[in-house]
């Protein structure tokens, strides 16, 4: 098979590999759409410790199962050859006290599809079949390949437990937080700030209907203040994960409020602590999603409740190389690139 293989920083080739065998609990899927995420960025860069060349990365896909292990339906009765699915690419062992408190994405064992296994940047890949989904026939490929992203935004929305008359902050409109901006929204929060130094990025939250800020011209924290009364929000999702945008979460959440840190950039952060607890915030930390969290995703993207298709691009996997390199150099000209196979 083809496939894109990251063999250092900033290096991409496409190669000729093995196709995948299943193991007798194992499905082989013919891969139609696999999208770009933001730690593939970083790994392309060389910033990822999980992501180590040589690696097919990937993990958000969507595709055609071609093939079954011996045992594959007894894990999961309903698969088929010939049936299009997508596929949760976080393995958890189910057997430890994280995986039965319903926990799964915090098993110590856990394991990801394009980081510890080889990906969905190719031709064919494979998933255990416990983690694999069938795809809705009205349900498009191209919007199943968003069922992963959109479940870590159902993660983090839920963490931060907006009730309908609550005001939200996003922070950071970068494909998960436009997500989480379309899930508050569909979820009735009355009214959701959000802020990104990307004008591209602006735009698109403005059009989703969100109230836009521009963090280099405004003071949020204070634009956020007086349209909330002085109070604050009742919530904030911090996506990008520097130190600056984490002390904004404390400084522009309401007393008694919600704040949830999903980015990832700064490893550490001086934060103001008195602040945080006269004003008894509640923080919570978010990483990837539950089987729960995955199957409300792939349910939400059926319904019909999540539009993306305006800033959606579809790139040949063999010009994979330039789609990571366009997202570097133009971060905001796109909501998702999905790489697609050539057949």
């Amino acid at each position: 098979m083809k496939a894109l293989v990251y063999e250092g920083p900033r290096q991409m080739a496409m190669r000729d590999l093995p196709d995948p065998q299943p193991g007798p609990e194992e499905v082989v899927i013919q891969v139609a759409y696999s999208g770009i995420c933001g730690s593939e960025l970083e790994g392309y860069l060389g910033h990822n410790a999980l992501r180590k060349p040589p690696l097919v990365m990937g993990h958000e896909f969507s595709g055609q199962i071609v093939a079954l292990g011996a045992e594959a339906t007894r894990h999961n009765p309903g698969l088929a050859p010939g049936q299009r699915v997508t596929a949760n690419p976080l393995w958890y062992c189910g057997r430890c006290r994280a995986c039965l408190s319903g926990l799964q994405n915090l098993c110590r064992q856990r394991r990801l599809l394009g980081a510890h296994f080889p990906g969905s940047y190719a031709e064919f890949t494979m998933a255990h079949a416990r983690m694999v989904y069938p795809v809705p026939d009205h349900l498009s490929l191209e919007h199943a390949a968003l069922a992963e992203p959109l479940a870590c935004a159902v993660r983090a929305a839920g963490l931060a437990a907006c009730k309908s008359l609550d005001k939200a902050l996003i922070i950071g409109l970068g494909p998960i937080g436009l997500l989480i901006l379309k899930v508050l929204q569909a979820s009735g929060v009355a009214e959701v700030f959000a802020s990104d130094t990307e004008p591209e990025r602006r735009a698109m939250g403005q059009h989703f209907g969100a109230q836009v800020l521009d963090p280099r011209s405004e003071d949020v924290v204070n634009h956020v203040r007086a349209r909330t009364s002085g109070i604050g929000v009742d919530a904030v999702v911090d996506a990008v994960g520097i130190t600056l945008t984490r002390k904004q979460c404390i400084e522009a959440v309401a007393p008694g409020g919600r704040v949830v840190f999903l980015g990832l950039h700064d490893e550490e952060s001086a934060l103001p602590a008195n602040l945080f607890v006269r004003k008894e915030i509640s923080l919570h930390g978010t990483y990837a999603y539950t089987p729960s969290d995955f199957e409300d995703a792939l349910r939400w993207l059926a319904a019909g409740r999540i539009e993306m298709d305006p800033w959606l691009l579809k790139i040949p996997l063999s010009s994979g190389r330039d789609a990571f390199e366009r997202l570097l150099d133009k971060p905001g000209s796109v909501a998702k690139i999905l790489l697609s196979p050539e057949r």
